[in-house]
């Protein structure tokens, strides 16, 4: 399915043979309220605000990209703003579900001499909700590299490898804004830490130490339920890049996770493939955990809301969050 900017950014001029639908290029109302935001100054959003001047500045310098962008973001005086927000991934349909308890069979069995490492490399995707305006989503890359000493940084940059080298959104400041991408929003360094709690200390290479371990980090007290350990899962990553050991006796853990259900291969954001593993939460959100089907390494987790929720704009099916794992 089509991008809705690249629908906009090809809709002036449109093709006058061109079909008019709601997948495909604007309808004759849409490019006359894109025609008229073409040669007018854009309304400003009582979000989104933009000062006159870099307006000008942006649009002598951009063209009309920047004016497109803008307008899909920030839409007209009376239309609803559209949300950037990821679809959510499509399992393919002639794919062969893989049982969880298989895949951990081959992580097991598979020649990885990959090591652990604490720190991270990842892409995510963020929801930011508001009663008072549409939900957005921001996209940025972190990078987290320990030292020997017990210091580490994180780097934290907008960009969004769907869309190389477009304004990326950002909440940096006061409001949410457009920048460039590859926009560092944050460069710390973090004194030495030498914790020896959960998920600061190396994790186990047995699954069910390994369950313990996330129960500990969670502050679970109790059994431990599927969504606390998916959550689980996203606190490790967070912190750590599984060596094979590691992953091995994660594969082995979550192949016992009630629910979790196997769905069959989707293409994660960053082009990889994968198998998908879906599990529907009571609060209302649908976990769908992305694996390596020869390593049994978790490649992403997404989070996509089953019910509408009125106050926040928040429509279901909505892409709440989306985080992609690197080594």
């Amino acid at each position: 399915m089509p991008d809705e900017l690249d629908l906009l950014r090809h809709a002036n001029p449109a093709p006058a043979h061109g079909p008019h639908f709601g997948d495909g290029p604007l309808d004759h109302r849409a490019e006359r309220r894109l025609k008229l935001l073409l040669g007018e100054r854009p309304s400003r959003s009582a979000r989104f605000r933009v000062p006159r001047g870099r307006l000008r500045w942006g649009l002598a310098a951009t063209g009309v990209v920047v004016a497109l962008t803008l307008a899909a973001l920030l839409g007209g005086p009376d239309t609803r703003p559209a949300a950037a927000a990821p679809r959510p991934l499509v399992v393919q349909a002639d794919s062969t579900p893989v049982p969880l308890a298989l895949l951990a069979d081959r992580a097991a069995a598979a020649d990885d001499s990959a090591g652990l490492r604490k720190g991270t490399h990842a892409q995510s995707w963020s929801m930011g909700m508001s009663d008072q305006a549409p939900p957005i989503t921001l996209p940025q890359e972190t990078i987290v590299r320990w030292k020997p000493d017990g210091s580490h940084t994180e780097l934290v940059v907008a960009t969004d490898p769907r869309h190389p080298g477009r304004p990326v959104l950002s909440d940096g400041g006061e409001h949410p804004r457009l920048v460039a991408d590859g926009h560092v929003i944050s460069r710390q360094t973090y004194p030495p830490s030498w914790s020896d709690a959960p998920p600061e200390a190396p994790p186990p290479h047995d699954a069910e130490r390994l369950r313990g371990y996330l129960r500990e980090a969670e502050r679970v007290h109790g059994r431990m339920t599927t969504g606390q350990l998916l959550d689980g899962v996203d606190s490790l990553l967070g912190h750590w890049t599984l060596g094979a050991p590691e992953t091995k006796a994660l594969a082995r853990l979550l192949a016992s996770a009630p629910g979790l259900r196997p769905v069959g291969r989707v293409t994660d954001r960053l082009g990889r493939t994968g198998q998908a593993y879906v599990h529907d939460d009571p609060s209302g959100a649908r976990r769908m955990l992305i694996m390596d089907a020869s390593t049994g390494a978790v490649l992403g987790l997404e989070t996509t809301a089953t019910k509408a929720d009125p106050r926040f704009r928040l429509k279901a099916g909505d892409v709440m969050s989306y985080v992609a794992w690197m080594r």
